[in-house]
């Protein structure tokens, strides 16, 4: 059955296989349901009624093309989390201090610091320290836009302020 798949094949149906796994391989490291793994399953799913004259030849070669896209699909992950393929989906770049937000590991240097609340805390807000603004949340209680605040407790990316 396999040589009969093969024995059929013309150099549309070669073409149309690989621009089907080249299309869908650009889908799996580009994500994004767009023109590439659109294009790729039409050419594959073209390529097998083309290739096949049977049911059941189209459906060996459906297998074959979905075992042959699950092992793509394993080396594209295994590179991503070697690191080989930089993922498109990860931050790239360290946040910028200067435009006011940074990562959540760096704000243990805050505790203590003093500013003033930007706007109403109620009990979350924004708050100025140092002209750089924070999200912030109150220890509970109200407090209103200009008041001086101070940090006293940092839970991660969670800066507690109160008032002084």
């Amino acid at each position: 059955m396999f040589v009969e798949l093969l024995e059929g094949m013309t150099a549309i149906n070669i073409i149309l296989i690989v621009l089907g796994f080249v299309l869908v391989g650009i889908e799996m490291i580009t994500p994004g349901f767009s023109f590439p793994g659109i294009s790729g399953t039409v050419c594959l799913v073209l390529a097998v009624f083309l290739t096949a004259d049977t049911i059941i030849e189209g459906a060996v070669l459906t297998l074959i093309i979905l075992a042959l896209l699950g092992v793509m699909l394993a080396v594209v992950l295994r590179l991503f989390v070697k690191g080989t393929i930089v993922s498109p989906i990860i931050l790239k770049e360290e946040q910028n201090k200067d435009k006011g937000y940074i990562s959540s590991g760096d704000l243990q240097y805050l505790l203590g610091k003093k500013g003033i609340a930007v706007t109403d805390l109620r009990p979350s807000g924004v708050g100025d320290f140092e002209g750089i603004q924070f999200d912030v949340i109150s220890n509970g209680s109200y407090i209103s836009k200009g008041a001086k605040i101070v940090i006293y407790k940092v839970q991660g990316s969670k800066l507690v302020v109160k008032s002084q």
